[in-house]
């Protein structure tokens, strides 16, 4: 699949690893829920700490990626769920390192809680 990726300078730039916009092509669109830090074996939180939730969260959505089919770059838009918005620069940092360019779009979003006491939660559309 290619993405054509939308920018304009009429709209603020990209502040990270996302795109404006993605034009995905013809293709089946997969929903994904949202996904947390949790051990599949286990069904519990891998720890109480962010950045294993983050890594742990990410590893599951790449298995529910890679079980319909697509792949990381097959992405076109992610919303992120967190409860300390404070600690944004380390799912930034490591939403950099694990996904390809060009980026999906993406929205980030401050939340109260989450499911198990989970500090952060992430959600996919992909096109495969």
């Amino acid at each position: 699949m290619t993405k054509s990726i939308i920018h304009t300078t009429s709209a603020p730039a990209a502040v990270g690893p996302y795109s404006q916009a993605v034009v995905a092509p013809a293709g089946t669109t997969v929903y994904l829920s949202g996904q947390i830090g949790l051990v599949p074996a286990t069904g519990e939180m891998v720890s109480d700490h962010f950045e294993d939730q983050v890594r742990q969260a990410f590893a599951n959505m790449r298995a529910v990626i890679e079980a319909s089919g697509g792949r990381l770059e097959n992405i076109v838009k992610l919303t992120l769920f967190l409860t300390d918005l404070g600690k944004f620069g380390v799912a930034n940092s490591f939403m950099a390192e694990q996904l390809p360019q060009p980026y999906p779009a993406r929205s980030t979003v401050g939340v109260a809680s989450l499911p198990k006491g989970a500090q952060f939660e992430i959600e996919a559309v992909i096109v495969v």
